[in-house]
């Protein structure tokens, strides 16, 4: 019997708007491949609660920059995660933002992000769960820029330098008694061939299914 946890990955194979889930599926399924077994899945109806509710932890790699879930597809993420479940955001996975409740959970929302770069990532918060033992690093990325908002209790973990100063590249929360993590870093499969980014994703998987 299989007793590792239970992952669902969602994200969009057939119409995505920039980022699509093809190969970033297989990458993020071998990253968790000891710990979790990982569904893969771009139907927004497993948000709801009857089809949620089996998963230990629910990552969000949705590109779906236009449109919103539905109305009962944000209940079914806000109960599983204001119950207990994990909630793990990659990347373009913040376009839940459209929803303004998804937003106010996430703890922030996404503005705009200057051209690809390189990018220098600083570990803010050495002793969390998610970063712990994880040294700074650096790859090629879309530098995301965020708006908080001033009623999150969030924690940033990890910052990225900018002409204008540090920015915010990774945080982390709970919601209720669930737990959230949002990592910038993921905006294409060579993305997830860093280690070091590799070993952060497993890490905030990890601490939101409650392995830690």
């Amino acid at each position: 019997m299989d007793h590792r946890k239970k992952a669902l990955l969602l994200g969009d194979y057939t119409h995505p708007d920039w980022h699509p889930l093809q190969g970033v599926d297989a990458e993020i399924s071998r990253i968790f491949h000891d710990t979790m077994t990982v569904q893969c899945s771009e139907n927004r109806n497993m948000l709801l609660q009857e089809n949620i509710t089996g998963f230990d932890v629910c990552i969000s790699y949705m590109d779906d920059w236009k449109g919103k879930v539905s109305p009962q597809q944000t209940a079914g993420l806000l109960s599983y995660v204001s119950n207990g479940g994990g909630l793990v955001i990659i990347h373009n996975g913040i376009s839940l933002q459209n929803r303004y409740e998804l937003k106010q959970m996430i703890g922030a929302k996404f503005l705009h992000h200057p051209p690809y770069a390189p990018l220098e990532f600083t570990v803010t918060a050495e002793s969390h769960p998610v970063t712990e033992g994880i040294s700074g690093f650096t790859m090629e990325e879309e530098p995301y820029q965020f708006e908080f908002g001033s009623f999150a209790e969030t924690k940033i973990l990890l910052e990225y330098q900018s002409e204008e100063g540090p920015k915010p590249a990774a945080w982390a929360h709970r919601y209720g008694i669930g737990r959230i993590v949002y990592l910038m870093p993921g905006h294409h499969v060579p993305s997830f061939a860093h280690e070091t980014y590799r070993q952060l994703i497993l890490q905030a998987g990890k601490w939101a299914a409650r392995y830690v």
